[in-house]
């Protein structure tokens, strides 16, 4: 690693990631990193084409992600693949989503904002952001709303988990105890499910069937363990990554305050500029050259989304909030054809793009209407934190008080 750079696992870098990104594209596009044993890239022509060819394939969620979730479709590759995904795939778009599940959304949202409105001031991270998309998942399934504490937890060590890039043995620990755990309680469920289907995702994943090939009870269990952490984590930072971003562009929230049809472009900005995952892994089946130099076949490849969105050669102004910039295009912006790299590209773009859009702006419209001249707290500034994914750690604001059921939907 380049001597004047910080560690990628040091508190500088944490602190501020982006000051280094800068250095990395300009002066180190590709570098070994020892304390990871990986190759890293930064530039967004490098990493979109790591996301894009099928020569950079997902072997490293192997030992990176399977410990923990099982074998997930992120793991799969041809028709194995293909089939997987088509099974999963209907139930987050289209008709689907938008009737079986958008009430589900708006209800979970109302419920959390209804715990916290009359207070004139709230934390959006830890009462909001960090709750809603555990909640809408654990209802989305049918399963016990009881058991939203206990998802949470869950998903809370399965991050962890997936986060420990300095390899914490009580980190790693607790993250294979949660997949102990969450299999005790979900293949009993999957099991009973299967024999009285209903209106909700887990039964529409035990009876998905294409050619003849249906999800085990083994793949269902993995695939709700990896919408727990997928689904969950991304979309708690985006909302809180959106908010922290509008409430310090004052003049861009209110734009968005009068017209709710900006929240797609304030959200898609909020993917490029700070994403909720940072970085994601590759590993090349053959050796491959980059503008930086050449990564031997079989290498882990650590592909920096968090710097290829900030990249200079692909954005104007990287480096400035503007949800109003003419070099990010909304209507592709949730889509395998996106600008922004932060949900990948190519055969494994993120499947719940469109649920993490879905539930953005239903939370976001209802947090605006519900909370009148909503600002931040005096004397705070939004701090990030995190590595592997990033977000703000708090979000104190205030606003007027309103009583539950008075406001009016602006979207």
């Amino acid at each position: 690693m380049p001597k004047d750079l910080p560690d990628i696992l040091s508190d500088e870098f944490a602190a501020d990631p982006y000051s280094a990104y800068r250095l990395m594209r300009e002066h180190a596009p590709l570098f070994w990193h020892e304390g990871t044993q990986s190759f890293v890239i930064s530039r967004y022509a490098d990493v979109a084409r790591a996301f894009r060819e099928p020569v950079f394939t997902t072997a490293n969620y192997d030992w990176q992600i399977e410990p923990v979730h099982g074998r997930t479709i992120l793991q799969m590759s041809g028709r194995e693949h293909s089939v997987r995904r088509a099974l999963v795939a209907p139930a987050f778009r289209g008709r689907t989503l938008e009737e079986r599940f958008a009430p589900v959304i708006e209800q979970n949202a109302g419920e959390l904002i209804d715990g916290f409105r009359a207070a004139g001031a709230a934390d959006l991270v830890s009462q909001f952001a960090t709750r809603f998309p555990i909640n809408v998942i654990v209802d989305m399934l049918g399963l016990d709303k009881s058991d939203h504490p206990r998802f949470h937890r869950w998903y809370t060590a399965i991050i962890a988990f997936l986060s420990n890039l300095r390899q914490d043995p009580e980190v790693a620990a607790a993250g294979l105890r949660t997949r102990e755990e969450l299999a005790s309680y979900l293949i009993p469920i999957i099991q009973r499910r299967r024999e009285h289907l209903g209106d909700d995702l887990l039964s529409t994943l035990c009876s998905a069937e294409i050619d003849g090939t249906r999800m085990s009870d083994e793949d269902i269990k993995a695939f709700c363990s990896l919408l727990l952490a997928a689904g969950g984590e991304t979309t708690d930072k985006a909302i809180g990554s959106l908010f922290a971003n509008l409430l310090t562009h004052p003049d861009q929230l209110e734009a968005v305050r009068r017209d709710r049809s900006l929240i797609p472009r304030a959200f898609a900005e909020t993917l490029r500029y700070t994403p909720p995952v940072h970085m994601i892994m590759r590993q090349p089946a053959n050796t491959v050259v980059f503008s930086g130099g050449i990564v031997p076949a079989g290498s882990t490849l650590i592909c920096l989304i968090g710097s290829a969105n900030r990249d200079e050669q692909r954005y104007a102004n990287a480096d400035s909030f503007d949800i109003f910039r003419t070099d990010l295009t909304t209507a592709k912006a949730f889509t395998a054809a996106a600008d922004h790299l932060a949900f990948a590209l190519g055969r494994h773009f993120c499947v719940g793009a469109l649920l993490a859009k879905t539930e953005v702006e239903v939370g976001t419209n209802q947090l605006l209407d519900a909370l009148p001249d909503l600002r931040l707290a005096d004397g705070v500034t939004p701090v990030e934190q995190g590595v592997f994914t990033r977000g703000p750690a708090a979000l104190p604001v205030r606003f007027t008080v309103t009583p539950p059921g008075s406001n009016e939907t602006g979207g």
